[in-house]
């Protein structure tokens, strides 16, 4: 509340708690706040990704496996749904990353799976039932975080692949969400990507995010 009412910060996100307790919370740091928030919350699996008591969804892998992707939309429109009902605006979803390295230990079933082309598919029809209910999406983690073998939350992963295998296989979901014009944020790795930037992490790099993204 002091943040709000000194700083005018643009936002809140959610990390843990309940949908009744995050309502209230929402409601009245809405009211303390002269420009309204937007209020976010990592809900790929739905609500319960963060909040106890609500209804829990497949993991990505698992919706990977199903051939009708309007059944993937209607997800994507009930989490937005319930996004609603209790304030929040973002879902900072879904993950676009190709689970290429079956040892990823933080990605892994939160792919839509290991080809690129499917998960583009899969990742706009989820995109799409957000959007189109008024949630705002986000497609993380550019430029891929699919092919690392450690925890981005505990250290920096690098991912040696040139830039060849970048473009056909990590880049290739992201660029495709591009070019339907359907995203509307893009979520930046902590990753070292020797073949774009020798120096900074995806997270800080002026080549990756402004000269590559952007």
């Amino acid at each position: 509340a002091e943040i709000i009412s000194r700083y005018k910060i643009g936002g809140l996100m959610f990390l843990q708690g309940g949908p009744i307790r995050q309502a209230k919370l929402t409601n009245y740091f809405q009211s303390i706040s002269k420009v309204p928030l937007m209020i976010a919350l990592d809900a790929e699996f739905g609500l319960s990704m963060r909040l106890d008591s609500t209804f829990r969804f497949p993991w990505q892998m698992t919706l990977g496996a199903i051939s009708d992707t309007n059944l993937i939309f209607q997800m994507g429109a009930e989490i937005a749904r319930q996004c609603k009902m209790i304030g929040v605006n973002i879902n900072f979803a879904p993950v676009v990353d190709v689970n290429s390295n079956p040892k990823n230990p933080i990605i892994n079933n939160r792919s839509f799976g290991e080809d690129p082309s499917r998960v583009a598919q899969l990742s706009l029809a989820y995109m799409k039932g957000l959007q189109e209910n008024n949630i705002l999406a986000c497609a993380k983690h550019f430029p891929g975080h699919g092919d690392t073998s450690n925890d981005s939350h505990k250290t920096l992963p690098e991912i040696k692949s040139n830039l060849k295998r970048l473009n056909e296989v990590e880049l290739y979901p992201f660029k495709k969400l591009i070019d339907d014009n359907i995203v509307s944020s893009i979520m930046a790795a902590h990753i070292l990507y020797p073949s774009l930037d020798k120096k900074y992490p995806s997270s800080i790099s002026k080549k990756i995010v402004k000269n590559l993204l952007k």
